[in-house]
């Protein structure tokens, strides 16, 4: 089921969802991650869940998105991408070691 389907099954408008661009995109995994890390509660169980394997995948993910991307972002989204990813690896080190 995709996002739109999710939120329109939840009772959302499908023009009430935010704009989708690449910041969005970073900013969906960088929540995903941390999910993921048991740091924030997953808004459909209301519960934290540790599932390191599956951050440090969407953490590769991402690092892939800046390495293909390179040259093509603004330095706004440059520096988004570079600040998640150093933040999230704390993140990833503070809960997994």
């Amino acid at each position: 089921m995709s996002e739109t389907e999710k939120a329109v099954a939840a009772g959302h408008n499908v023009k009430d969802l935010p704009k989708m661009d690449f910041a969005t995109l970073i900013l969906s995994l960088s929540s995903s991650v941390l999910m993921n890390l048991g740091v924030v509660e997953n808004p459909v169980t209301n519960t934290k869940e540790k599932e390191p394997e599956v951050a440090r995948q969407t953490i590769d993910l991402i690092e892939l998105l800046k390495v293909k991307t390179k040259g093509n972002l603004t330095d706004q989204e440059s520096k988004l991408v570079d600040d998640v990813l150093a933040e999230l690896r704390l993140w990833y080190v503070k809960t997994v070691a």
